[in-house]
């Protein structure tokens, strides 16, 4: 692809660039560290990959993180997976997380927002006695270093409040938005078997109110491990029989007390789904999660105690956990519970503008909604202090930079970012002391030897190929959780290139050292950020009797667009009618998630598989695509190639 684009779309000021802290940690790394004085950014990545052991040592102390017994070394092992970060080193995340109550007492760490739009504020100091008395109730309840807590919640302060304690207490902390139906959730947690959950009695969306009382009673009599369950009363209902009620754990007025654990203690679990099987249960660590963040939020989004930080998201997307460590840089966090465009597509901006929000971030799906119906953001609200715009959940069209620069203001920093639930982090994206390029993210992160491989393993510049990363990043899963020999965690990322970590994104790595992403290179179905794998929609679907075998797809478009149609192969007799789609979509809706409810249900004369039995998805993709047939599959492999015929021939007439 050609990367000549003749100049950039935006480019910071020279007194930008002298206030950014990645230039102040810059000039200080080369008096501590050897870093280099010059040559910019390029130069200071080149040495963070080069000297991956020092660059972290600078991260850890330009940053003042408190390791209460000191670390023999940086990297003990190098190896991926298994890399051992900071060997004999204790500390805690959420210690860090709530420094900044010793000096800010009575500001806001969070603004909470529903759908009013209007702001609530929880203080540094009402946070930290909250987190407090939690905590201390926690280890009353019997939770020691190591058990599960698990969170039913919305985006809310209750959430923010129950993650932190946990981490104070050295517990491992796992989530899932009220949105996700009882089996989604119940895929999630029983594997990693909760001693305590926390859940609300409904949420409030789009302007109506939803019940999820049957569905926490569902979650309780499927998860035997449950020692309490803190009812959170978000609708105002009563506590059910035997349950705690969140105020009487929350109003103690205690310090809390913060468990120091090692470095690679388990800190949360994510979930982010393959193509068969259960959702991965991606287990990070404290320290790990500690160390990439601040660098990410510090240095990259470049957020310290005066920014405030929204980004929209659910508790069932890692760019949550992301959110509420804007709290180790001192930085108010915005929590918006509710609909994305409610009461009209204008929305976020508007909690934006009464939030002050200095750094807004939303998915490249938001913008070009907003592009479409023609909002006009700088002309309906005040956005002075936004100075920073940043997308992700899938790749930003160059439409949608043009439009943010016209609409919103045309010195604005958009930072387009990748990066994965499994690491909790950014391989490339925001840097405020470069340029902004059309369709480009600026470049990837520091610590990170982010590359484009083609399938020999040779670097390509300025040529699609695959995302890899080649030295180990703190944030990379400790393990997966029931994952007893590492083998699927190894076959997750490590499969193609041995000891190096293939994520399933297709990118370009320009000469100019921006890059490019391209979609997955997996099937993977990504909605707004959130993952989930095909097999989660197959067996829901064809639960239904009428349909004999169904394939799912999720296919980026050029216009920045993700279409996600549902092929159904339908029993005989059945007949794909309205009553039937609606079922269909029901289904998904109820007991998956909303946000995967697919575009279009189409009926078709089978399902192509391997010959081993597997569903074919990534050829249909690539078909779907516009690839052609012998470029999409090897047509050996198939049982039967004339169905995937289908395919092509649909493609084709979708242009």
């Amino acid at each position: 692809m050609s990367t000549t684009n003749p100049s950039p779309l935006w480019q910071p000021s020279a007194e930008g660039i002298a206030q950014a802290q990645v230039t102040k940690f810059q000039a200080w790394a080369a008096e501590r560290h050897g870093a280099p004085a010059d040559g910019g950014y390029a130069a200071l990545h080149r040495w963070s990959v080069d000297e991956l052991d020092t660059f972290w040592k600078a991260v850890t102390e330009w940053f003042d993180v408190r390791f209460s017994t000191p670390y023999a070394r940086v990297l003990g092992d190098r190896a991926m997976p298994g890399a051992e970060w900071f060997p004999g080193g204790t500390l805690n995340y959420a210690e860090h997380a709530l420094r900044a109550a010793e000096t800010r007492a009575d500001e806001p760490a969070l603004l909470y927002v529903d759908e009013t739009h209007e702001s609530v504020p929880v203080t540094w100091s009402d946070l930290r006695r909250q987190v407090g008395s939690l905590a201390a109730e926690l280890r009353a309840l019997g939770v020691r270093p190591g058990d599960r807590v698990s969170g039913y919640l919305p985006n809310i302060p209750e959430a923010v409040v129950a993650l932190l304690a946990t981490a104070a207490v050295g517990g491992v902390w796992t989530s899932c938005a009220p949105d996700f139906g009882a089996r989604s959730v119940l895929d999630r947690f029983q594997q990693v078997e909760p001693v305590v959950l926390f859940a609300v009695d409904g949420y409030r969306y789009g302007g109506k109110e939803h019940d999820r009382r049957d569905t926490v009673a569902e979650l309780r009599r499927e998860l035997p491990t449950l020692n309490a369950v803190v009812h959170i009363p978000l609708l105002g209902t009563q506590a059910p029989e035997d349950a705690l009620e969140w105020s009487a754990l929350t109003s103690a007025d205690v310090q809390p007390v913060f468990e120091q654990v090692p470095f690679d203690h388990p800190l949360w679990v994510l979930y982010s789904s393959g193509t068969t099987g259960l959702p991965k249960a991606i287990v990070q660590s404290q320290g790990g999660i500690l160390v990439e963040h601040l660098k990410q939020l510090g240095l990259h989004c470049d957020l310290g105690p005066e920014d405030r930080f929204f980004w929209y998201t659910s508790t069932g997307w890692m760019m949550w956990n992301f959110l509420v460590s804007g709290l180790l840089t001192g930085t108010t966090i915005v929590l918006y519970d509710g609909s994305p465009g409610y009461p009209d597509t204008g929305a976020q901006w508007r909690i934006a503008e009464r939030t002050g929000a200095t750094l807004f971030g939303t998915s490249a799906a938001y913008v070009m909604a907003c592009r479409k119906a023609e909002v006009h953001p700088s002309r309906d609200f005040d956005l002075g202090r936004v100075r920073c715009v940043a997308t992700t959940g899938s790749p930003l069209p160059p439409d949608g930079f043009r439009w943010l620069h016209d609409e919103v203001r045309e010195d604005l920093w958009i930072a387009s970012v990748s990066g994965g639930t499994d690491v909790c982090s950014c391989f490339a994206g925001a840097v405020p002391t470069l340029p902004v390029y059309i369709g480009e993210l600026q470049a990837a992160g520091l610590g990170t030897d982010l590359q484009s491989w083609d399938p020999s393993g040779k670097p390509l510049t300025d040529e699609v190929g695959e995302l890899v990363v080649t030295n180990p990043m703190p944030s990379m899963p400790i393990r997966f959780w029931n994952d007893p020999d590492g083998s699927r965690y190894h076959d997750s990322y490590f499969d193609t290139y041995p000891g190096v970590w293939r994520h399933g994104d297709w990118i370009t790595v320009t000469s100019r050292g921006s890059v490019v992403i391209h979609g997955r290179s997996d099937s993977t179905l990504n909605r707004q950020g959130v993952r989930m794998g095909s097999a989660d929609i197959y067996e829901a679907v064809e639960r239904l009797p009428e349909i004999k075998e169904s394939l799912v797809i999720g296919v980026e478009q050029p216009d920045g667009g993700y279409w996600m149609p549902l092929f159904v192969h339908l029993a005989p007799g059945a007949v794909l009618d309205e009553d039937l789609l609606n079922r269909i979509k029901g289904t998904i809706r109820e007991q998956l998630s909303p946000r995967h409810v697919p575009d279009e249900v189409i009926e078709v004369p089978g399902v192509p598989h391997t010959l081993t039995g597997k569903r074919i998805e990534v050829p249909v993709k690539r078909l779907l695509q516009g690839a052609s047939m012998e470029k999409a599959v090897n047509v050996g492999s198939v049982d039967n190639v004339e169905l995937l015929r289908f395919y092509e021939k649909l493609a084709r007439e979708r242009g």
